[in-house]
Parts: C-alpha cells; sequence; structure tokens
C-alpha cells in the first residue's frame, strides 16, 4: 500500500518542515489539495506554494485540483513542480481534452469520482488515466468521517481494471485510519491519502506503518 499524507492537515505557518518530516517516514507521494472557494467551499493555496515548497523533497507532488476551470491553471502547476495531477469530473466540461492536456506536458494524470459521481460517467476514459482517486468524503474539507459506499466504487474500478488490462492506480481520499485502511485495502485501493490521521499525530511514522 502507497502512502499519500495530505498536507491540507499540516500546520500552513510550518509548511517547509511539514513536508521534510513526512519525507523521512517511508511516504511515497506528497498529496496538495488544491480549492478555489467555488468548486468547493473553501480555499487553500495555489501554484507558488507548490513551487515554494518542491525543493524540499523529492517525494512525487500528487496535484489535486478542486477548483473550476482546471484547464487555464495545469500549465502552472506542472512548472510549479507537479508530477501528478487529478481533476473532477464535473469541472471538466471536456474531460478527454483536459487529461490529454495534463498528458502532453509529460506528467501523470488522473480523474477524480466525487460520493455522488458515477464510475459510468468516466468508463469512455479510464484507458487514458494513471490514477482514478475516489472521494470516501464530500471534497473541501480534512477530518470528515469515511462514506462507506466508497468501497464499492473501488471494487468496481479494480474488475474493471482486471477486465480491460487499465494502468491506472486506485487512489482513496478522505477518513482515512487504520480501520478504514484495511478495508481499502481489501477492496483493491492501491494509494490511501490521509491528512488528519497523519499529521494530529506525534509518531507520524507509526501512524504510517499502520496504513500500510
Amino acid at each position: 500500500m502507497k502512502i499519500a499524507p495530505s498536507i491540507l492537515s499540516a500546520d500552513f505557518s510550518q509548511l517547509k518542515k511539514a513536508i521534510i518530516e513526512i519525507s523521512e517516514i517511508g511516504v511515497d507521494y506528497v498529496h496538495l489539495d488544491i480549492m478555489d472557494g467555488h468548486f468547493v467551499p473553501n480555499i487553500t493555496f495555489g501554484p507558488g506554494v507548490v513551487k515554494s515548497l518542491r525543493p524540499y523533497t523529492t517525494l512525487p507532488f500528487d496535484v489535486h485540483l478542486m477548483i473550476a476551470n482546471p484547464d487555464m491553471f495545469i500549465r502552472e502547476f506542472v512548472e510549479a513542480g507537479a508530477d501528478i495531477i487529478t481533476v473532477h469530473v464535473e469541472a471538466c466540461p471536456h474531460l478527454h481534452r483536459t487529461l490529454q492536456l495534463i498528458k502532453s506536458f509529460g506528467k501523470k494524470c488522473g480523474v477524480v469520482l466525487n460520493p455522488h459521481t458515477s464510475i459510468e460517467s468516466v468508463k469512455n476514459i479510464l484507458s487514458l488515466c494513471d490514477f482514478v482517486l475516489v472521494m470516501s468524503v464530500n471534497p473541501g474539507f480534512g477530518g470528515q468521517t469515511f462514506i462507506d459506499l466508497s468501497l464499492d466504487k473501488i471494487k468496481e474500478l479494480k474488475k474493471l481494471r482486471d477486465t480491460f488490462s487499465y494502468n491506472y492506480l486506485i487512489e482513496v481520499d478522505g477518513g482515512i485510519n487504520q480501520i478504514t485502511s484495511k478495508l481499502c485495502k481489501e477492496a483493491g485501493a492501491d494509494i490511501l491519502v490521509a491528512g488528519s490521521y497523519i499529521f494530529n499525530s506525534e509518531d507520524k511514522l507509526q501512524r504510517v506503518k499502520a496504513l500500510k
């Protein structure tokens, strides 16, 4: 199981320290939640902050765009240091084109499924995806409770991947802890995004080990 700590739950006045700390405890990605106050009811940070953090780790930056009109900002996040960019179905009227745009910069792309978003809505673009991110909470805030119905989506995505030999990794974001991580792993998840569970602990290494 690969782990992607979400710095949404870190102390924003100590982001450099947080990035360095998680880089030393055996995680696999840094998950950066970008929110604009329009697509989701919260505002976090933009490409400037991503760029400022990039020198402090060699871990891949997993940039999750919870923003309206993501196509307008993809180049900026690429130039800021994103390695993976995931976008929401509802934010992209031409989703296929958006994924192609991300790939045109040599970056990995992914699609995000909100709790209400059906897999049917992305079946035609799964062959393009390097990642499919299943939101197991409603996007916009950290510290929410895991939505159990997300497990059915994970299982279906794994079945589709096995059936059609797709290459995407299944990522799960929201309400991840030592209990829900096991359920996600059993359902077929490959990557867990964890925020509060890791950053609210004094022993982050033990928390990461518990998720794996």
